[in-house]
């Protein structure tokens, strides 16, 4: 699991103490967390749909003007809610393979839906950017990826499994 400089890297990241544990599955070449892997029980207890999140303060930004110029509805039209079903599919299948190794018991309360927890289309850009980064099937977060080339946003994939340092963080 997370170490405790990423407990406190990713603290000050979100804002607030994680919920839950969870360990880095990708970070920038200088080491800060990019994506994180979610336990799918949090430590209240409560379940937590949402395995892969995106941290980086700089993607986030980046993610989040693409959202504001309508992506969500060009995204679903463009890839298709039978192919987004795909991707909640998998998503679902990889968090109860998570559940079964924990030994969590079928009475307890647990996740749903696909990435994001969402049953249908696409909730959030940035949770499906995280799968993809992460090394998931996500035809739309690799259609992100895609349109924050295109629009010149500061990341590079270039090196496998590494981001450079971002360029601009505003």
């Amino acid at each position: 699991m997370a170490s405790v400089s990423d407990i406190e890297t990713v603290t000050a990241l979100l804002g607030r103490e994680p919920q839950g544990e969870f360990e880095v599955v990708l970070r920038r070449v200088d080491s800060t967390p990019v994506v994180i892997k979610n336990q799918p029980i949090l430590f209240s207890g409560r379940p937590m749909p949402t395995l892969y999140w995106l941290v980086d303060s700089g993607l986030l930004k980046s993610v989040g003007r693409l959202e504001s110029t309508g992506a969500i509805d060009g995204v679903e039209e463009e890839i298709g809610l039978e192919e987004i079903a795909g991707i909640h599919n998998r998503y679902s299948q990889e968090r109860e393979r998570l559940l079964a190794e924990l030994d969590v018991s079928p009475d307890a309360p647990r996740p749903s839906g696909g990435v994001g927890g969402t049953r249908t289309g696409v909730k959030c850009l940035h949770a499906h950017l995280a799968y993809h980064l992460a090394g998931g099937k996500d035809i739309v977060g690799a259609w992100v990826e895609a349109k924050l080339s295109e629009m010149g946003e500061p990341f590079d994939l270039s090196k496998p499994g590494l981001l450079t340092e971002l360029a601009n963080d505003s």
